[in-house]
């Protein structure tokens, strides 16, 4: 691992580039470390971007990741590092498979299934990319947390790598309004520019996707995060990556929830280029709590 400035004088996307720079242990085992803003669990998407680092640098020939699929197991320490174990199921001439496990003190966290895959010509078609305003045109996120900073104090205070634009109103401003939204669209980037490697974009967007993605699922109910007592969880995350992009150029994330049912909730999502093209498609599964106030 190369050497880091004092993490209190980074910048965040500092920080989520020093999340990426996983210390190689020995052969397939790589350690992870939490940043300096951290919750009461290791943030998923933490634990699928360095899953993916761990992932890539075990594949010896430059093939594109093409999928991944995975499960969270406990609650991650933030505390202590993450080692992630990395297994090699299979290499061949146009692909690769991985399983990463993340384990602290000898308990496993996360597991994750990742594909790799060279692309190959053949039938193409693709939904077309929604109709909002361009993210130029639209508030910084820390506008949105204008007058709402004592009730979302957690996502106020978090760590803000990612630049976020939403082309709808967040959750707590549709709950003050009394409005219900059944999905969401947010233009995303890096806040700042990122090396060229490739395997980096995909794990900025590994980490970007565990946001927002959720949102559909209570803000059909009129409820919101930070206000409402709500208890989330991720059981299970999938992506799938269809075309190259940068993360440090702006792409649309198009959120909808189809299904809640049984404690839990689908949130299901679509990465677009600016100019239109379906990067990724995403689809996360969480145990959704809601306690409704008494009376």
């Amino acid at each position: 691992m190369s050497e880091q400035p004092d993490p209190a004088h980074r910048s965040d996307l500092d920080q989520l580039l020093a999340l990426f720079d996983l210390e190689q242990r020995e052969d397939d085992v790589y350690i992870g470390e939490h940043p300096s803003a951290v919750g009461p669990r290791t943030f998923g998407g933490q634990l699928l971007s360095q899953g993916i680092v761990a992932a890539g640098r075990s594949v010896e020939r430059e093939t594109p990741v093409h999928a991944l699929h995975a499960h969270f197991i406990r609650a991650g320490d933030v505390s202590m590092p993450i080692e992630y174990h990395v297994h090699r199921t299979r290499d061949a001439r146009s692909f690769a498979n991985r399983q990463v496990t993340a384990i602290q003190e000898g308990d496993e966290i996360f597991t994750m299934l990742v594909a790799f895959q060279d692309a190959g010509k053949g039938l193409e078609h693709a939904v077309e990319i929604p109709e909002v305003p361009y993210p130029e045109d639209l508030p910084p996120l820390g506008e949105h947390f204008k007058g709402f900073e004592d009730r979302i104090a957690a996502f106020v205070n978090a760590m803000h790598p990612i630049d976020i634009r939403f082309a709808n109103d967040p959750t707590w401003k549709l709950r003050e309004a009394g409005d219900k939204l059944e999905n969401n669209r947010v233009w995303m980037r890096t806040d700042g520019q990122l090396p060229d490697e490739k395997l980096l974009h995909i794990a900025a967007m590994c980490y970007a996707s565990d946001t927002t993605v959720l949102d559909s699922i209570i803000s059909m109910h009129g409820l919101s995060w930070g206000i409402d007592r709500l208890f989330a969880a991720t059981v299970n995350h999938s992506m799938w990556f269809h075309h190259a992009f940068r993360f440090d150029d702006w792409m649309l994330y198009a959120t909808e929830s189809p299904v809640a049912a049984g404690s839990r909730g689908l949130g299901t999502g679509r990465f677009f280029t600016r100019d239109g093209a379906l990067a990724t498609t995403v689809v996360q599964e969480a145990l959704i709590k809601y306690f409704p106030p008494r009376g």
